[in-house]
């Protein structure tokens, strides 16, 4: 998945890397028109205390990539993980933070996400988080600067009540170029608490 010349991160392959974690593993959601619904559209649905308690732990996954976090990024990770994405799946908790360490660092790209809803259906211990994400490529005079898309994962809680990735992806969808205004109108919708029903 990782792929190295000499020991060191190659931008062209950096990039491949990111866009392939990024773009096809959580996205199963068309994103053609994602920013342009999601800074125009309704208001986000009404959640129960225990999807609101999933929306903040997606919200702190988010923020141990932003926070280049990667003990963090680990804790959210369920120990049989699977990240879908590149040629094989990442299986496993330490696959997946391996897998996704150059991206945690911000080398070149930076990834930026966030919880839209959160669904939670039969199983009380399972759940379904959805948003928008962006990747930032931070290279000077990069083109696009920007790419986004939608997410999808699968949260499961353990015995003591804590939840965990245990599902992210579903392929499908890339992310697509994006402008800036775009990216600005996301950062603007983020809600700054859980909309609780």
């Amino acid at each position: 998945m990782r792929r190295k010349t000499d020991g060191k991160w190659r931008p062209a392959a950096l990039l491949a890397t990111v866009l392939l974690l990024a773009g096809a593993p959580w996205r199963c959601v068309p994103a053609a028109d994602a920013s342009r619904k999601q800074a125009s559209g309704p208001a986000p649905p009404a959640m129960s205390a225990a999807e609101c308690e999933v929306w903040a732990r997606e919200r702190s996954f988010a923020r141990s990539v932003a926070d280049h976090d990667a003990a963090a990024f680990a804790g959210h990770l369920h120990p049989g993980a699977v990240f879908i994405g590149g040629p094989q799946p990442l299986r496993g908790a330490r696959a997946v933070a391996e897998g996704w360490a150059p991206l945690i660092r911000g080398e070149g790209m930076r990834l930026r996400w966030y919880p839209e809803q959160v669904v939670i259906g039969g199983d009380p211990d399972t759940a379904l988080s959805m948003g928008p994400y962006w990747l930032e490529d931070a290279r000077p005079g990069a083109d696009p600067r920007y790419r986004l898309g939608r997410f999808i994962s699968t949260w499961k809680r353990d015995g003591h009540g804590t939840w965990h990735v245990l599902f992210d992806g579903g392929g499908g969808n890339a992310a697509r170029p994006a402008t800036d205004a775009e990216v600005a109108a996301l950062k603007a919708a983020l809600p700054a608490d859980c909309p609780r029903g």
